[in-house]
């Protein structure tokens, strides 16, 4: 077989593309293949199918391949041109590529395969690619995946903040809980940045969602009571978030009391900030005997904590009304303590009892989220950081966007 027809066969080409010559570059490790057809050939137009004669080409274009042995491979042609009395002047499609490409259909289907899994620098060392080239087909992928995304109706959505650019900046991502898929992706997080993706439903996809795991932002609320069907009902507070203000609290008090002890002379409390973070059944062996001590002192600390892990109990009930005389008990107990930073979290949830109860009903959490924005840390820490939010966006939907970002390999012409 000679190697015109060999590269026919490796590149897919069908009638009536063939490959008129193969150059060989043993020092530059390099293989160029020449594509043509014959004349005489009529071409669909682009835009609406008709068959037409050549108006004229394309001046000749490059595209990189997948490499033959160790050797790059590029295919060049001349694309034809024809003049639609309907459309005008288009340059026709090719079976190899996607229009505005740099790179075959083929190729770019391996590049994605390979940067799935991992990072940029590494997947243009394999490829052998630029930066610039890389981000090319990463951009090309998304607008492809984007374009391709059909409406769905999504029953269980995650809203959640991520903080870029050391803090300077947020995103509101918006996560379908069910799929693990990131949604829709915001610049900032008031009320408006959820807002947005609300406003791109339709109707029957507002009416298709049955809860929204959210943590106690007063914009996600907002936002969601205004464009939600019967909202009220649906928003979740995540139970983690709940949590989190708790050890915030307990941290507080902490510190207060670790400041008021230094001062006469009493250590107990320093060097313990995470012991008092974990929950009872988490806390590490080396520290058992240490923070037993400590619990069964008369800390204010160790009040704090208690009052945490006793609220934690409360997502633990099956039925609502067992739940409800926990939470009695707990706030009674809670706003008696003395401990203000306690009092304060407790008043909080009290004005939005509904929103926390809400998890009995549908039993959902924004523990998907939450890992997605830990997978969405991971991509900036490989990265060192984007200086480009752009980019960084493209990035979260290549990864975590569960679209379809292939392109069609050998269509018709």
């Amino acid at each position: 077989m000679q190697d015109v027809e060999l590269y026919r066969h490796l590149l897919g080409l069908e009638s009536p593309w063939t490959v008129a010559k193969v150059d060989l570059d043993i020092k530059a490790q390099r293989v160029d293949v020449h594509a043509e057809h014959p004349k005489g050939e009529k071409w669909p137009c682009p835009v609406c199918g008709d068959l037409l004669p050549v108006y004229d080409h394309s001046e000749e274009r490059v595209w990189r391949h997948l490499d033959s042995c160790q050797f790059l491979t590029f295919l060049h042609a001349r694309p034809p041109r024809v003049q639609c009395p309907k459309d005008g002047v288009h340059q026709v499609r090719l079976p190899w590529a996607e229009p505005k490409a740099r790179f075959t259909l083929l190729f770019e289907r391996l590049a994605i395969d390979v940067m799935q899994v991992t990072h940029i620098q590494a997947a243009r060392q394999i490829l052998r690619i630029s930066w610039d080239e890389a981000w090319h087909i990463l951009s090309r992928a998304v607008q492809r995946g984007l374009q391709r995304k059909e409406p769905r109706l999504i029953e269980h959505l995650g809203v959640d903040e991520k903080a870029i650019a050391r803090g300077q900046r947020y995103f509101t991502l918006v996560c379908d809980l069910v799929r693990g898929t990131v949604e829709h992706i915001a610049d900032g997080r008031d009320k408006r940045s959820f807002e947005s993706y609300l406003e791109s439903l339709s109707d029957e996809q507002l009416e298709a969602i049955t809860a929204i795991a959210m943590d106690m932002h007063e914009a996600y609320i907002q936002a969601a009571l205004a464009k939600v069907p019967d909202a009220e009902r649906k928003i979740v507070f995540d139970l983690y978030h709940i949590m989190q203000h708790m050890g915030d609290a307990v941290d507080e008090v902490r510190r207060k009391e670790h400041k008021a002890l230094a001062e006469e002379g009493d250590k107990r409390l320093a060097g313990t900030k995470y012991m008092w973070l974990y929950g009872q059944e988490r806390v590490p062996q080396k520290y058992w005997v240490t923070f037993y001590l400590l619990r069964q002192s008369d800390l204010r600390t160790a009040r704090a904590w208690a009052l945490k892990e006793n609220l934690r109990r409360l997502w633990r009930y099956k039925r609502p009304s067992a739940a409800e005389s926990h939470w009695r008990s707990w706030y009674f107990w809670a706003t008696h303590c003395r401990l203000e930073p306690v009092i304060k979290v407790a008043k909080m949830l009290k004005t939005r009892l509904t929103l926390v109860f809400n998890y009995f009903t549908h039993r959902i959490t924004n523990a998907l989220s939450e890992g997605t924005n830990s997978k969405v840390e991971a991509i900036k820490n490989a990265a060192r950081g984007y200086r480009n939010a752009e980019r960084f966006k493209i990035m979260i939907w290549f990864r975590l966007g569960g679209l379809d970002l292939y392109p069609v390999t050998h269509g018709k012409p």
